[in-house]
């Protein structure tokens, strides 16, 4: 499908401003105290917070708001920057400018002048690009991806765990749904055990502002799109933590939600227009059937509520078909990439989202940001629904056609997860794999593809394979040697455990992040001896993956699986690894010979965990619950 640009869409009447223009320059009031002779309510910001010159679309929708601003006419006097016009919004309290950023435009602060009952100054910023090369490096099957929940993980700043003026000023690590305390500072402070670990990209849950008064700790309602929560720390703070990432070695993966925000926003408290938002004559709540988007016998309400139902009570459903909104959100995520150099984007909540707009928000990053890394979570069943959202060999259908690089690999983990708690049968097992790994012909790319074991929103694997540690490693042995990106869940690497229901435990503390806590999980001397090992399992195949390129991008050729064990094969010109997997109790013996054609040429191998030499590749006797990553030789 042919990128076009997005460009910014006026609804309804345009107000043109006069000819007269200001010369001089204006203090800034993006700090109100900093403009003594405006009033300081009178504009109480503008979003986007700032721009840059010299991006790919040269045009910029500016919403300012402040009390009575909507009926301002606006000028500005600016070498290379063009005032298209301005739109009054439903809300007084509203005013859109829409300007044009010209190639001949620099860096510097537009004097921007509000005329109307009063007369305000702005200056608005207008900075550099960045030109690192090692910003925005892009996702791919080469990374190892840590998922965490900042909040959960480590307080490195005891001082942001309050701050004044938030709607939650209090933490309480006994309670599941309070505040923790954790925070960026946490996460740098483990970038060695991360690297230890074999991690090379970090994917916190939101760091944006979630000013909510029940559950603000997990981000997913967020009340400020241009804002790192306080909590977690200052917008600088999360620059920093971005570059001393990479300097480490490490992505950052930004975890944003399109579909949704919380009620506690100033855009939902004082809407600028009714249609900003997907109004009901009372609450309606989405019905979570995503099957209803493309359902060709599927009823106009089923796909309304799908689409248009709110996610729950304080999460408001954003109307993405109205074009200012669409815009709002497109400039708002070009902004966090080109602000911070973060490296990819996982998408919250994807297949909720008007598909209109998913094709415009996907065009309009990847045109700027070509190497930017992007999977959204696709909660869905089947696989033919779930390679629907992402970049595919499907016809477009029903004006859709998606260009999302990825998704989060939902299929792959129902077929592990029955691979380790089912008996082998025809499809059933460790069959399930090889079935689900076989539809990867409806993707343009599955390496692009997440794969994981567990989340946030999962019962823990650990407790889900029944704490066997055997089934645990399998598990492991997969996600690191499967196609994709393989993502790990904070604390799997050291057997936490629990299941989602009653009381929310998968989201529990990390042992250790905590000045006082009882256990301290980072080092190996706090870590039992079944934790250790466990530590040592996914840092010895996670470490080896990183180093051989070939069982990260190179090919994959699976075969049947028989009595229940399952092999495959992920194999280059540089050389093949053999992963074979018994689901069975009992030790099975395996005759090689029908994997002549990838075992051509290797006489012996060795076991990449264990370090154990396999001599003989004819005949293999793999003991029960057990996974082999064998590193073939000549």
């Amino acid at each position: 499908m042919k990128t076009t640009r997005f460009l910014p869409l006026l609804a309804g009447a345009l107000l043109l401003a006069p000819a007269a223009t200001i010369a001089a320059p204006v203090a800034s009031l993006a700090s109100p105290a900093a403009a003594p002779d405006a009033k300081p309510a009178a504009i109480t910001r503008i979003d986007p917070t700032f721009w840059w010159v010299g991006m790919k679309n040269p045009k910029l929708q500016l919403l300012v708001h402040g009390p009575g601003i909507g009926n301002s006419i606006v000028t500005l006097n600016y070498a290379g920057v063009t005032l298209d016009g301005v739109q009054k919004m439903e809300s007084p309290n509203y005013l859109l400018v829409n300007l044009t950023i010209g190639p001949d435009a620099k860096p510097g602060k537009v004097a921007l002048q509000f005329a109307g009952a009063k007369k305000v100054k702005y200056e608005y910023e207008l900075r550099a690009r960045n030109t690192d090369p090692n910003r925005t490096q892009g996702v791919t099957s080469a990374d190892f991806v840590y998922l965490l929940m900042p909040d959960r993980f480590a307080n490195g700043n005891p001082k942001n765990d309050v701050v004044k003026g938030t709607r939650v000023n209090r933490v309480a690590r006994d309670s599941m749904y309070a505040r923790h305390g954790g925070d960026l500072k946490g996460i740098e402070n483990h970038f060695d055990y991360l690297k230890e670990l074999g991690v090379t990209a970090i994917w916190p849950t939101p760091v944006v502002e979630n000013d909510q008064p029940k559950a603000s700790y997990h981000g997913y309602a967020l009340t400020d799109y241009y804002t790192v929560d306080p909590r977690y720390g200052t917008n600088a703070e999360y620059v920093g933590f971005v570059k001393k990432a990479h300097a480490k070695g490490l992505k950052v993966i930004h975890d944003v939600v399109l579909n949704h925000m919380g009620s506690g926003s100033y855009l939902f408290r004082d809407q600028p227009a009714k249609d900003w938002f997907h109004q009901w004559p009372s609450f309606t709540r989405s019905n979570f059937r995503d099957a209803a988007f493309n359902d060709p016998y599927a009823s106009g309400y089923d796909r309304k509520q799908f689409g248009e139902g709110w996610f729950d009570t304080h999460m408001p459903d954003l109307n993405q078909t109205n074009p200012l909104v669409a815009t709002y959100l497109i400039q708002n995520f070009l902004w966090w990439v080109e602000n911070t150099g973060l490296d990819g984007y996982r998408i919250d909540t994807y297949s909720y989202s008007d598909r209109n707009f998913l094709m415009q928000w996907g065009a309009a990053i990847l045109e700027e940001y070509p190497k930017i890394g992007m999977f959204g979570e696709t909660w869905v069943q089947g696989t033919a629904q779930q390679a629907y959202f992402a970049q595919n060999i499907f016809p477009e259908t029903q004006g859709f056609k998606s260009n999302l690089p990825g998704v989060t690999d939902f299929q792959m983990y129902y077929a592990i997860n029955e691979t380790l708690t089912k008996d082998a049968g025809w499809t059933e097992g460790i069959s399930k794999l090889y079935y689900t790994l076989q539809a990867d012909w409806m993707y343009q790319d599955p390496m692009r593809n997440v794969l994981f074991l567990d989340n946030h929103d999962l019962s823990r694997f650990y407790s889900v394979v029944g704490e066997d540690f055997q089934k645990y490693k399998m598990g492991l042995a997969w996600l690191l040697t499967s196609r994709g990106i393989p993502q790990l869940y904070y604390g799997t690497e050291v057997l936490m455990k629990n299941f989602t229901d009653p009381d929310g435990k998968v989201r529990e503390d990390f042992p250790g992040g905590w000045p006082g806590d009882k256990k301290n999980l980072f080092v190996a001397a706090g870590r039992n001896a079944q934790e250790q090992e466990a530590f040592r399992y996914v840092s010895t195949l996670a470490n080896y993956r990183r180093t051989h390129p070939v069982l990260h991008s190179g090919k994959l050729m699976q075969f049947i699986p028989d009595a229940g064990v399952y092999t495959y094969f992920r194999y280059s010109d540089e050389g093949a690894v053999m992963v074979m997997m018994n689901s069975n109790k009992d030790e099975k013996t395996v005759d090689t010979a029908r994997f002549a054609e990838r075992l051509d040429g290797f006489s012996s191998g060795q076991e990449v965990t264990s370090e154990a030499v396999i001599s003989d590749l004819k005949t293999l006797k793999i003991p029960g619950r057990t996974a082999w990553v064998v590193e073939l030789r000549k």
